[in-house]
């Protein structure tokens, strides 16, 4: 089948793509959890839409719909992160840092602490992939999760700097960074998601009542 945007969607949503496969059975789990947090993102905006006039509007609308498509964006990244505990796509651009990272230190880092570590590391990267994308797919602790998105990025940004072959284009991740600052500013998940309905029903959130309400106040 030839690649086209129809043709990747299909296959991303039915769980035949190259990075789907190499999983074996267990893609189908995964494809579970995907088509779960996407129809909770859509029940979640549903109720918004519903409860508060305020969020009927266009820009609202824009808004979240970008959140939502950005956290598919992170949910098909983390599926190159498998099989645990590291998967070879892992071990190939972790050890592209080694020679491609902006700084001297950066590159020691990644070959004395991080290569050496890759398969006790690789389960948190592919859970910090995972809990970005389920955070912006139901709109949750966008500002808190945002802030560790924007971090990782970063990272990225500056572990794959250098022109190599293969070769990737550091604005690509500047401005994934740049998205993920505007979600934080924003406050994305007040925007028919999660944070909103939080904010709205469960008064500790909103007040920041506690500890526990006060960091959900911060975050959400």
């Amino acid at each position: 089948m030839p690649d086209n945007p129809i043709t990747d969607i299909w296959q991303f949503f039915t769980a035949t793509t190259a990075d789907y496969l190499a999983i074996g059975s267990w893609r189908f789990l995964i494809l579970a959890v995907f088509w779960a947090l996407l129809i909770a993102s859509i029940i979640i905006a549903v109720r918004n839409w519903q409860q508060d006039p305020a969020q009927r509007n266009a820009r609202t609308l824009g808004i979240a719909f970008t959140r939502i498509l950005i956290g598919c964006m992170w949910f098909q990244g983390s599926l190159w992160k498998l099989p645990l505990p590291a998967s070879e796509g892992l071990r190939f651009w972790t050890g592209q840092e080694v020679t491609r990272a902006a700084f001297t230190v950066h590159q020691h880092l990644i070959r004395d602490v991080v290569l050496p570590n890759i398969q006790l590391l690789g389960p948190f990267v592919y859970l910090a992939e995972l809990s970005f994308a389920i955070s912006l797919i139901l709109g949750f602790a966008v500002r808190g999760i945002g802030l560790l998105a924007i971090l990782f990025v970063l990272q990225l940004w500056l572990g794959i700097y250098r022109p190599a072959d293969p070769a990737e284009w550091p604005w690509s991740y500047m401005f994934l960074a740049l998205l993920m600052f505007v979600f934080v500013l924003d406050a994305a998940g007040r925007r028919l998601g999660l944070d909103a309905l939080l904010r709205r029903n469960i008064p500790a959130v909103r007040d920041g009542e506690g500890f526990v309400g006060r960091l959900l106040n911060i975050i959400c």
